[in-house]
């Protein structure tokens, strides 16, 4: 599958191949939702979904999972040093010897990628190194522009418009704020034994929670009234965002669209999940559970026949057949 994906792409240089190869390996371990949500994707744009995931993946693990023991300086210097490698590779478009860095550029070289969106993903993982707990939803939404709005900015070029792109933009960018804060609700625990607490401190407080109350239920197990209230907030928060980003999924080229929309109602089932559970997100974490997953790909590759068959009747002037484009939203998911 990988080797089609290439060929696909018209990526034959053996060194390029086989970073791409590493970046998708990346995606395969990690991000399992993402994964399964790009295998919708016309083979030739997954390859640089992959390079996308495959240089956050690697700056994430830089800041997060090389753990306690090691020293925040090193970590920086780690970090810096992974930036500079980025800078080059953007400057020469992509013949960088680091095997991540020489994906991402070329991605970036080919797909035309602002290269601004990167530059602001490196200035918030740098963040994630001094900064523990954000004051309100503002001081939040600086962070997530980085880490998850300019996620969603890089791709949209590789997924395609069929309205001008700065009008998907905006759309583009809340589909990345609404996965995070579902990944910040989802890992609130781990999040928090790693010393970090990625919600608004004004939104937990008005609840009557702050950090330690948060780690004294993560260490006894003990849920409490208060806690719940305040993720319920959050959800509630997390929800708004979608319905912000929804309206963006039908300005996609409709090849990418079930590639997204995949993706939305994943995450969706995410929060949905959560809520599901009462809010059990520092003792437990909650998953969507298998037989969902598979329903939804299931339709995402329903999806993706109906509109390659519209895309083909498209070339050969005839008159497509309608498609069901539309995305009902429901307590976050479609």
């Amino acid at each position: 599958m990988a080797e089609r994906e290439l060929d696909a792409a018209g990526i034959t240089e053996p060194a390029l191949r086989d970073a791409y190869q590493r970046c998708r390996r990346l995606n395969a371990r990690h991000g399992k939702t993402y994964f399964l949500a790009t295998r919708l994707l016309p083979p030739a744009r997954r390859p640089a979904v992959h390079a996308l995931y495959g240089f956050a993946r690697w700056a994430d693990d830089i800041v997060d999972d090389q753990g306690s023991a090691v020293a925040p300086d090193v970590r920086a210097r780690a970090l810096r040093t992974l930036w500079n490698r980025l800078e080059d590779g953007l400057r020469d478009g992509g013949s960088h010897d680091e095997p991540v860095v020489r994906a991402l550029a070329h991605t970036a070289a080919v797909h035309g990628i602002d290269h601004r969106h990167f530059h602001d993903f490196m200035v918030s993982m740098h963040r994630d190194l001094t900064v523990t707990e954000y004051a309100d939803y503002d001081a939040l939404m600086t962070y997530m522009h980085g880490s998850a709005a300019a996620i969603g900015l890089q791709m949209l070029p590789v997924l395609g418009t069929v309205v001008p792109r700065e009008v998907a933009a905006p759309h583009a960018a809340a589909l990345g704020v609404a996965f995070q804060l579902t990944n910040f609700l989802r890992d609130v625990g781990e999040d928090l034994d790693r010393g970090r607490v990625y919600l608004p401190a004004d939104l937990l407080a008005a609840h009557g929670v702050d950090r330690e109350l948060l780690r004294w239920s993560r260490d006894t197990g003990v849920r409490d009234p208060r806690i719940r209230a305040a993720l319920a907030a959050v959800a509630d928060l997390t929800r708004g965002v979608y319905q912000e980003a929804a309206p963006g999924l039908a300005m996609l080229d409709p090849l990418a669209r079930p590639c997204i929309r995949t993706a939305f109602v994943l995450y969706g089932g995410i929060l949905d999940a959560i809520t599901a559970d009462d809010y059990p997100v520092l003792h437990h974490r909650a998953v969507v559970p298998r037989r969902r997953r598979a329903a939804v790909a299931f339709d995402g590759l329903g999806r993706v026949a109906a509109a390659r068959l519209r895309a083909r009747a498209g070339r050969r002037g005839m008159r497509p057949a309608p498609g069901p484009e539309a995305v009902p939203v429901r307590g976050g998911t479609a």
